[in-house]
């Protein structure tokens, strides 16, 4: 159950419900590829470094057995990063109910961010262009008196601020 669902009032309705963008992964998938294309070479190469081992050479295979270690960490590292980088994306969450916007980043450490609907004072948003062209911006939430709160690579912001301007104008 998530954050959103777990902290409804009563008679209150989840309408909205974003998170951030698929792109947030492109890094760490990025560098679980090559960790794990680096990992998955130097355990290669210990393998056909011990079977191609001559028996007469009393060599001890060290290096290569070396190599393979290290081969394996590599491709813990790589599902590591993954791991986190799904984790991390997953830990924002963003919603409009009809009576509050109700917003949640963070992954060891938490900050949240509910506002009341008729305390909305303004929500912008702004993308650049490739964010435009794959549904990704920055969503900029103004409470009444009090300070900017922006949100980085949030999915579809548009309909996020659409959501939330259809609920200010209900009141």
């Amino acid at each position: 159950m998530s954050y959103v669902e777990k902290n409804l009032i009563a008679g209150e309705k989840l309408l909205y419900q974003t998170r951030h963008h698929w792109i947030v992964l492109l890094g760490p998938v990025l560098l679980s590829l090559f960790l794990g294309v680096s990992g998955l070479g130097l355990l290669g190469e210990s393998i056909a470094s011990m079977a191609g081992k001559s028996q007469a050479s009393g060599s001890t295979g060290t290096n290569a057995g070396g190599l393979g270690i290290i081969g394996l960490i590599l491709l813990v590292a790589a599902a590591g990063t993954l791991a986190y980088g799904v984790a991390k994306r997953n830990a924002t969450e963003m919603a409009v109910t009809n009576k509050r916007v109700l917003i949640k980043t963070g992954l060891a450490s938490r900050r949240t961010l509910d506002i009341m609907l008729s305390r909305v004072e303004s929500i912008g948003v702004e993308e650049t262009v490739i964010g435009r062209l794959l549904s990704f911006g920055t969503v900029v939430v103004r409470g009444t008196g009090g300070t900017p709160e922006a949100f980085v690579m949030i999915d579809h912001p548009q309909e996020f601020r659409r959501a939330v301007q259809e609920q200010t104008g209900r009141e």
